[in-house]
């Protein structure tokens, strides 16, 4: 296994519950790739470096299979899975129960509730087929056909549509901009419905301790069952394998064709080469002297919180991604664990962990713009300010090489490489023996181990074959 991401992880499990000797190898000296912790801006404050809130891994059928919390994971669920404040000093809210949102929602609580009710409803059931290949022959087909009535859009026009109010549009175009996508871009609501429709069926947890304990649960797990991890040991060559079989590579096409060098292809190293990446991500860690003075109180009682005003201003934000000039005013995703989650600073202390989308390898320092909106609508926030921290795309891909760009999602998130990602054979390669499980593979972004559940599942078939 060359990775230690959740999917690395997720993949060398299933290896070991098999029967496999199975060895993790991981260039960092750290596991967890997008799913890590660390001390970044002074002792005592514990900052996710990636991924912080996962409503797609306490959903994930993958991590639902394994004892993970015999082996230290422990979820919190804060009061509300999200805010969204604006600028008249309210807030919209994504309450886990369904009702509570359709009440907050006014209005729009019917509009609301028509759409998103029949996949809260079933969730269960639905959550497995669209965390599986697009092209599977779906278990589930007339639900799927409906999640696609409303996935297939536009989320920008699709809000206009749907919503009267702007508080609705705006907590909508929240959520869609998850996406990293234009929020005109055709599919970009679905993101924004599964998001939604998770956070009412299983909510919107963060970690105890943080992301890490996602990382460190899994690594657990899989040693109780006879696997080994090497860290500090980057694969340059499938060579320095032998003849180890099967190999699984938790890395997007761009670092398995260095890797693979002239064994592969020529067509199949084209077509890898060809593969997109998409924007970036410019990030901020803080240390607080006290909590984010939200002028919507809403805002103090959940773990999430978008910053970015109206459907429409998010929109222009998110539209800047195909420019080469990131926006003035960013759409910015702001966590706030320590309110919810006491081991994350010293005690009266705080942390707050925020991004925006940025063009794809953008240089822009994007620190100003994101302190500003946050405080516009936390008047104040500065100065709760005792240190910060700030990665650059370049800063990320250096830490985590799979964030190509900056690229958190493996991959540009668009229909196309939706449902051939990477290439029309997903985890197979021309290589016997050599898969792909990254998240340039489907399902694709966010910490849920399903691309390594898949891609190991086809992996064992063919061994089991031989």
């Amino acid at each position: 296994m060359v990775g230690s991401g959740p999917n690395g992880l997720t993949a060398a499990i299933m290896l070991a519950k098999a029967g496999l000797r199975t060895t993790v190898f991981e260039a960092q000296p750290t596991i967890g790739g997008g799913a890590r912790s660390a001390q970044l801006t002074l002792p005592g404050f514990v900052h996710d470096v990636c991924s912080a809130v996962h409503p797609l891994a306490i959903g994930s059928s993958a991590f639902a299979g394994f004892p993970l919390a015999e082996h230290g994971l422990e979820w919190i669920q804060p009061p509300l899975p999200l805010a969204h404040p604006l600028d008249d000093g309210s807030a919209a809210i994504l309450a886990q129960p369904l009702d509570e949102t359709c009440v907050r929602l006014g209005a729009d609580g019917g509009a609301y509730r028509r759409a998103i009710a029949p996949l809260v409803r079933r969730w269960r059931e639905l959550a497995p087929m669209i965390q599986a290949p697009l092209l599977r022959i779906p278990a589930h087909p007339w639900l799927l056909a409906r999640f696609g009535a409303v996935a297939f859009w536009p989320a920008a026009p699709l809000a206009r549509v749907i919503f009267r109010t702007e508080a609705a549009r705006a907590l909508f175009a929240g959520i869609a901009a998850h996406s990293v996508m234009p929020l005109e871009a055709l599919g970009s609501a679905a993101f924004g419905w599964v998001l939604a429709a998770a956070g009412h069926a299983v909510g919107w947890p963060i970690p105890k301790g943080g992301s890490q304990a996602i990382a460190n649960a899994l690594a657990s797990y899989f040693e109780s069952l006879g696997g080994s991890i090497v860290t500090n040991h980057r694969i340059q060559s499938l060579a320095e394998l032998d003849d180890a079989s099967p190999i699984l590579c938790d890395v997007t096409p761009r670092q398995f064709v260095a890797i693979a060098g002239n064994r592969l292809p020529d067509s199949f190293s084209r077509k890898l080469e060809a593969y997109r990446y998409g924007p970036g991500v410019f990030k901020m860690d803080w240390a607080l002297s006290a909590p984010i003075p939200w002028k919507a109180s809403e805002c103090a009682r959940a773990a999430t919180v978008h910053v970015g005003g109206s459907l429409d201003e998010i929109a222009a934000s998110e539209r800047t991604l195909a420019w080469t000039t990131p926006s003035e005013r960013p759409f910015v995703l702001v966590v706030q664990p320590s309110l919810f989650d006491s081991s994350r600073a010293p005690a009266g202390q705080h942390t707050a962990w925020a991004y925006c989308h940025v063009p794809h390898a953008s240089t822009a320092d994007m620190s100003e713009r994101i302190e500003s909106q946050v405080e516009r609508f936390a008047p104040g926030f500065r100065a709760c300010i005792l240190a910060r921290h700030s990665m650059t795309p370049a800063y990320l891909e250096a830490h985590n090489a799979n964030l190509i760009g900056g690229d958190i999602t493996g991959g540009a998130q668009d229909l196309r490489q939706l449902v051939l990602r990477p290439t029309r054979m997903f985890y197979r390669t021309p290589l016997g023996g050599v898969y792909l499980c990254s998240s340039s593979t489907p399902p694709g972004g966010a910490v849920h181990g399903m691309c390594g559940f898949h891609a190991a599942q086809v992996a064992l078939r063919a061994w089991r074959n031989k």
